[in-house]
């Protein structure tokens, strides 16, 4: 436990922002999951669930909720996989 005031101070905002940062995960995850279920489906808006899912991607990567090449990564498997499906 917290000895300082400083200390219990931190762990109330620790809280505050693990709880943000697990819908905005969550909801990056959901974002990326559509996409590639898009792309396997070869639905015709694919292309626009890529663009919503490499958005998420990048929303998260710039408020530190994932790491930046964490984000570049994924969004470059993504497109692998859309050009792989021959749907362009």
């Amino acid at each position: 436990m917290a000895n300082t005031a400083s200390a219990k101070k931190q762990i109330l905002v620790s809280e505050r922002k693990t709880v943000r940062n697990k819908t905005a995960r969550t909801a990056t995850k959901t974002a990326v999951k559509k996409a590639e279920a898009a792309i396997k489906a070869k639905a015709p808006d694919a292309t626009a669930a890529l663009q919503s899912g490499q958005s998420a991607l990048d929303k998260a990567a710039k408020t530190g909720i994932i790491h930046p090449k964490n984000a570049a990564r994924k969004k470059s498997r993504l497109a692998k996989k859309l050009a792989a499906s021959k749907i362009v």
